[in-house]
């Protein structure tokens, strides 16, 4: 490989349709990283070097003989450790699962396998994926590629980190209050939420049925076109390419730009005059009653996950690491009238999104309102105050999965060293002007270029 920003769906698809690349060649390369980072990153739970292999040469027999599926044919990827995967065990970052192993393959995982993807492997998340710091009691955490005494992020901690240390060309994980979006801004990759029902959640162990996304970790926004194409309920990457001359990004004046890091507005308020640099016409919206986010988010949240978990908590407990036993415990109390509250609150804040949408064409914040915090912080410093590292983490990222809104989180700077998340919130099932601006955005800067020299880091080891 030439450098690291090569390592894209983009860039190597055409090499291996024209037989300039060998899928196990770029297997065995992606494996090798795998071995030399997983003692510093902690990306994978599972690592499915021997299925990779003969599932590159398959590929590699495919495509001679001229039997190419598509630009997914022969692309080596791993699956976050919720998406249960045939033959592969899948524990969910869990002590409970740790010996399960599914029969059948999650719907998106089957998409992606007939598309002619290698499974690499699966990939280290927070227990359950309750959490967003992905401080894994059982597996051990996920280290940020940029800094490894920083979080990755969380839930999908270690399929963001993979796809920044090119230990896999993309991931999928899931985002049920950021858990795409956050690692992604986190790490400094793209992580994509699509609409709510527009990708099957079909074999992939729940948390909350209601706010549950699954979406792609990728190192670029064409990437994630690529993948999402592949297992949507509709084609939406088509249009990736247009431009954005016509459109309006909202700019909240209400919550999304309070208590934020300094770097972190600053790089934030930059994409923005990109955009208008692009054509875009940049408006500032009012979206009203943001500020019970946190608590109508944790109580669909907490209910639903305790619906599903109540067996194991009541038989098993001890199974459970601290974080995730205390916050199943605290929705014990939670009444059906409260959790039928917080259903009813949510579609407030539905109607209050698609009204300010009617505005604009997308809205444009923050993924972060901080860069990664020191693994084991507790709080952390946002703008003049101080909060705890998980409401600070959850705060930005939270909106999208109650209205169930299309969002994505691209690169875009750094402070102190550490990447900046900018996201973009788009409306309901137009996912396909989401991806077509941050498209846009990444083609006139070059930050979706920028990964960590992590072979410097190992030379330095030898």
């Amino acid at each position: 490989m030439k450098n690291d920003k090569d390592l894209t769906i983009a860039s190597l698809a055409p090499l291996i349709r024209r037989k300039k690349l060998s899928p196990v060649e770029l297997t065995s390369f992606l494996l090798d990283r795998i071995h030399r980072l997983q003692p510093a990153i902690n990306a994978y739970i599972t690592i499915t070097a021997d299925l990779a292999l003969a599932r590159a040469r398959r590929a590699e027999k495919e495509i001679a003989r001229g039997d190419y599926r598509g630009v997914l044919h022969g692309i080596p990827i791993n699956f976050k450790d919720l998406f249960y995967t045939r033959g592969v065990r899948t524990t969910a970052g869990s002590k409970i699962l740790a010996d399960y192993v599914p029969r059948a393959n999650a719907a998106l995982v089957q998409r992606l396998l007939d598309a002619g993807c290698i499974l690499l492997g699966k990939t280290n998340m927070h227990e359950f994926a309750f959490g967003v710091t992905n401080a894994n009691p059982h597996y051990g955490p996920v280290r940020n590629p940029w800094d490894t005494g920083r979080i990755s992020g969380g839930s999908s901690g270690g399929s963001a980190a993979s796809v920044v240390s090119a230990q896999a060309i993309a991931s999928f994980g899931t985002d049920t209050g950021g858990s795409i979006r956050i690692p992604s801004a986190a790490c400094g990759c793209v992580g994509f939420k699509p609409t709510f029902e527009l990708v099957s959640l079909k074999g992939v162990i729940p948390l909350s049925f209601t706010l549950d996304h699954a979406g792609p970790i990728t190192r670029c926004v064409i990437d994630a076109a690529y993948l999402l194409d592949a297992v949507a309920n509709r084609p939406i990457g088509k249009d990736i390419r247009k431009g954005i001359q016509s459109f309006r990004i909202g700019l909240p004046k209400q919550y999304f730009f309070d208590r934020i890091q300094p770097g972190v507005r600053k790089a934030v308020l930059a994409a923005a005059q990109v955009f208008e640099r692009l054509g875009a016409e940049i408006r500032e919206v009012n979206l009203a009653g943001l500020d019970q986010t946190a608590a109508i988010a944790s109580e669909i949240t907490g209910a639903e996950a305790l619906a599903f978990h109540q067996p194991w908590l009541d038989d098993r407990p001890e199974d459970y690491g601290e974080n995730v036993r205390s916050r199943l415990e605290q929705s014990r109390p939670t009444t059906a009238t409260e959790y039928i509250r917080s259903l009813g609150s949510r579609l407030d804040y539905i109607q209050e999104f698609d009204r300010a949408l009617q505005q604009v064409h997308l809205l444009l914040a923050p993924t972060l309102p901080i860069v990664a915090p020191a693994i084991g912080e507790p709080e952390v410093a946002a703008g003049r105050s101080r909060e705890s590292t998980l409401l600070a983490l959850l705060r930005l990222t939270r909106p999208g999965n109650l209205t169930g809104l299309p969002a994505i989180s691209v690169p875009c700077g750094f402070s102190g060293g550490l990447p900046v998340g900018l996201q973009l919130i788009g409306r309901r099932f137009d996912d396909s002007s989401v991806l077509r601006a941050a498209y846009a955005y990444e083609q006139a800067t070059t930050w979706h270029e920028k990964f960590p020299d992590l072979e410097k880091d190992l030379r330095s080891e030898i």
